[in-house]
């Protein structure tokens, strides 16, 4: 499997992994913003933009896909579902990846037992069943899912507004199967690499006690927490978001 890369600005390396829905173009104004101190690299997630269809359902081997298109010593920046994929590349490719940046982002994406920060299995069940009757619409629902709570929601989708094409329905559920299959618990241990948890405090999709639960078993993570913003606070406070990555990375922003 290959994935498609899209790269602008000027700097160290950096590579934005987006989250289920909305591909890669919704990261776009966000990818301009750091492209002021960074090279950064979009990557279109398997089924959607340019990359081609998954072959499977393994976290893991989008990971390794991830970690091919990766220079040397790479800094990350995974949103969601492109969080717990940066963090099985972490996990498995250790001399790859030298520092992490992830946004929304949990071990299970779905309540396990001995990890209830999450969303209920039924919640993840009905985004499935509403996919496959009207994927307009579930993707509508979704989208705004993903502000609601933000002070200032419509600025928050205008920022995430694409008008390149997403994926199509078999894409859309092979990565929303991957996101409901994966379970990282177990890799925790194994990502010893420096992370930068950014998360928005009023997130109904990922709550914050995930990114709280996270700090506390990653060997060497500090959390950003966003006031007002719900499950993209850097599209809520680019500014900020910008700032913090850059002083993460020791650049001056």
């Amino acid at each position: 499997m290959s994935l498609a890369i899209h790269s602008n600005g000027d700097g160290p390396n950096l590579t934005l992994v987006p989250g289920w829905g909305l591909g890669s173009g919704a990261l776009s104004n966000l990818a301009q913003a750091l492209g002021q101190h960074f090279t950064v690299n979009r990557v279109d997630l398997p089924g959607y933009g340019d990359s081609p269809a998954l072959e499977g359902k393994s976290i893991e081997q989008v990971a390794d896909a991830l970690a091919a298109t990766l220079p040397p010593r790479a800094m990350l920046c995974g949103w969601s579902l492109g969080a717990m994929i940066c963090m099985a590349c972490a996990a498995r490719h250790p001399r790859r990846v030298a520092r992490m940046v992830l946004i929304g982002a949990t071990a299970t994406f779905v309540a396990r037992p001995g990890w209830d920060e999450a969303l209920a299995e039924e919640q993840v069940a009905s985004f499935r069943s509403d996919l496959l009757q009207d994927s307009a619409q579930l993707l509508k629902r979704f989208a705004s899912l993903i502000h609601l709570g933000a002070n200032q929601p419509l600025d928050a989708q205008r920022f995430l507004a694409s008008e390149a094409p997403v994926a199509d329905v078999g894409a859309l559920l092979a990565s929303l199967d991957l996101l409901t299959s994966a379970d990282l618990r177990d890799l925790l241990p194994e990502i010893h690499q420096p992370v930068l948890l950014a998360h928005g405090q009023s997130d109904v999709l990922m709550p914050l006690a995930a990114a709280e639960r996270l700090q506390m078993q990653l060997q060497d993570a500090q959390l950003d927490v966003y006031r007002g913003s719900a499950h993209a606070p850097f599209a809520t406070d680019t500014a900020r978001f910008v700032d913090s990555v850059c002083r993460f990375a020791g650049l001056d922003s």
